[in-house]
């Protein structure tokens, strides 16, 4: 074969630029991604354990889920963290090549098993599993130019309005929320509890019973006389919206007719949902949301759509007209800031 071309020179010529406009034509169809897929599939899985400490939550909940994917198939290695506030997160590596959605599944199918023994407190939260990568790829933040929104008030707006579009862009594994929503804040007074001789499960128990949706049935429905001829849903206002109507929860009602109510040992607030987040913009209070990127998704499309969705969620916020939006590139992250008013 060498011998071939080297006596037709000519012929090896027109080969070799044949192949030259080849690769030329074909360069505008190559892929191009920011962040090459290189790295195996990762699923996450996030767990919280209200009240607990660290070496609770580890012993309690993180031990006895990696007990569980021991032997998942694909499986490289875990890692986990379990922090001061209650929180445990376990991220299971897989070999590479190994589908994500079928990692995924098989991460769910072993956690059924483990969930008979996790706290009760754990599994009213949920367990959360994602396929996700381990790093950020941009993180959006909302402010207000005049001061006039909290971080409570817009974070708030982004989890109404905003973190579910995000979601939903094709390309984002997850989204997490880097502030608090409102949420009704309950603080007891020890001293007042140990004089009412009330502990706090009794609290809890008293709010659980008379803060629920009652189904109250209907008026009038069948079966019934022939005279009856009109039926009505009966409403019953059972969930408590205000401080005020949470206060007059009866904790105890004594034999001389006197109650005990929540107000008599606790303040009564809406405040934020967590503490443990915070972020600022150039010292400005504000709602930050971190975007990773899904498993084979790419990043530059994906930060381009989460671009374009914002800009569309810009036109229906309050007063859109005074919203202003910036994006930032980094070299390993994007960040991209609104402000409104």
């Amino acid at each position: 074969m060498p011998r071939f071309f080297i006596e037709r020179p000519v012929f090896a010529w027109v080969v070799a630029l044949f192949i030259t406009l080849a690769g030329v034509l074909a360069i505008p169809n190559l892929p191009v991604s920011q962040y090459p897929t290189v790295a195996p599939p990762t699923v996450e899985i996030s767990a919280l354990y209200p009240g607990a400490s660290a070496e609770t939550v580890d012993q309690a909940v993180t031990s006895l889920i990696e007990q569980e994917l021991n032997g998942a198939k694909g499986l490289l290695y875990y890692e986990s963290q379990s922090n001061s506030y209650g929180r445990a997160t376990i991220n299971a590596v897989f070999a590479p090549g190994t589908d994500p959605d079928l990692a995924m599944v098989g991460v769910q199918n072993r956690i059924k098993k483990a969930e008979s023994r996790l706290p009760v407190a754990v599994m009213t939260q949920g367990l959360q599993v994602e396929k996700a990568t381990s790093n950020f790829l941009m993180v959006v933040t909302l402010s207000s130019k005049d001061g006039r929104l909290n971080q409570l008030a817009l974070a708030d707006y982004i989890t109404r309005n905003i973190i579910n579009e995000i979601r939903r862009v094709p390309g984002v594994g997850k989204a997490e929320l880097y502030a608090a929503q409102r949420a009704m804040r309950v603080w007891i007074d020890p001293q007042k509890l140990v004089g009412y001789r009330l502990s706090t499960a009794e609290v809890n128990q008293a709010i659980a019973a008379q803060n629920q949706q009652v189904p109250a049935g209907m008026v009038g429905d069948q079966p019934s006389t022939d005279t009856q001829q009109i039926s009505a849903s009966v409403i019953v206002r059972g969930l408590l919206s205000t401080p005020e109507e949470f206060g007059d929860i009866i904790l105890r009602a004594n034999a001389d007719g006197s109650t005990v109510r929540l107000r008599d040992v606790a303040r009564v607030e809406v405040g934020g949902e967590t503490y443990q987040f915070g972020a600022r913009l150039n010292g400005q209070e504000t709602a930050a949301v971190a975007v990773q990127l899904a498993p084979g998704a790419n990043a530059l499309a994906t930060a381009t759509a989460v671009e374009t969705r914002l800009d569309e969620l810009s036109g229906t916020s309050p007063k859109a007209s005074s919203m202003r939006c910036r994006t930032t590139r980094r070299r390993s992250s994007r960040s991209r800031s609104c402000r409104c008013s």
